[in-house]
């Protein structure tokens, strides 16, 4: 049986692939994300995104996102103090108690543009665009997807290439300096360039297994050019199981820090890594991703 992909059968949790809907099909979709730890304390942050897709022809999918999340940390700073996950960075929180907050994080809406396919060409090539907006958060994101497929479509390797902008309206701090944006309520932007490469091996029939790994950049500000605006970079690296049938599908993927982290903004005591691992805002020790599907 070969081993072509159902659909947009997301066989990775975190790495795209080229694969995309027929033209008129439809696909729901739910993902749920639960990023835990940090080097002290406790922290649980909980991420879910409701997805409908439709195939606006063979080569376009236009997808429509509703995104919540859900926190619990304490005491999860290398500090010893209570600080919110970066999609909470907008909330006051105790530095000596524990912080829980619910959210509707953001709205969001994908295209995706195939414009050479893996099964008929040497490599596989996609474009992918995503704009987020939210109750204080903005976000715009593009990616670069790259697919090769071996052993009549078996094996699979992708590569993703992404580049993401993000703003987050903040409160003014009273003790930062006067003259600075902290001190009143702004606008703060941040920069992503993540690269993510995955392969996946379909051993059984409607079964896959695989790596991902993924590296993480963040910049202050919007110029990913400018290393002074450097702030942190982290790897995380996992295995990925995949089902999939006729109609439904599931996917589950666990990454883990590695040990490589780098924190460019702060040195010595100040610094968020420990012992290699960052415990800066976006980052934490462990991912679980879980996505099911299902095609009309």
């Amino acid at each position: 049986m070969s081993g072509v992909a159902q659909a947009d059968e997301p066989i990775f949790g975190y790495i795209y692939t080229t694969d995309l809907l027929p033209q008129g099909k439809t696909e729901i979709e739910q993902w749920a994300t639960e990023r835990e730890g940090r080097s002290q304390g406790s922290f649980h942050l909980l991420q879910t995104r409701t997805e409908l897709s439709y195939g606006l022809s063979d080569n376009l999918q236009i997808s429509g996102y509703a995104n919540l999340a859900w926190a619990s940390v304490n005491h999860n700073t290398p500090s010893g103090e209570t600080a919110p996950p970066e999609v909470f960075a907008d909330y006051d929180a105790d530095p000596d108690a524990r912080f829980r907050q619910f959210r509707v994080e953001s709205f969001s809406f994908e295209a995706l543009y195939r414009f050479l396919s893996p099964y008929t060409d040497p490599v596989g090539a996609a474009l992918y665009l995503e704009p987020s907006i939210g109750p204080r958060t903005r976000e715009l994101e593009a990616r670069l997807i790259l697919q090769k497929n071996f052993l009549d479509d078996r094996l699979i390797f992708a590569f993703n290439t992404t580049l993401g902008y993000e703003w987050r309206y903040l409160q003014g701090d009273p003790s930062a300096d006067p003259a600075s944006d902290d001190f009143r309520d702004h606008w703060d932007k941040e920069t992503d360039v993540n690269f993510g490469l995955a392969g996946s091996y379909r051993f059984v029939s409607n079964w896959s297994a695989g790596l991902e790994l993924q590296n993480e950049r963040e910049w202050a500000d919007l110029n990913p050019f400018k290393s002074e605006n450097r702030t942190n970079s982290a790897w995380y690296f996992g295995p990925t199981l995949h089902y999939a049938n006729e109609h439904f599908f599931a996917t589950g993927t666990i990454l883990k820090q590695l040990p490589w982290a780098q924190d460019y903004a702060n040195s010595g005591a100040d610094s968020f890594t420990v012992h290699g691992i960052t415990n800066a805002d976006d980052f934490e020790n462990y991912r679980f991703r879980l996505k099911l599907g299902y095609y009309f």
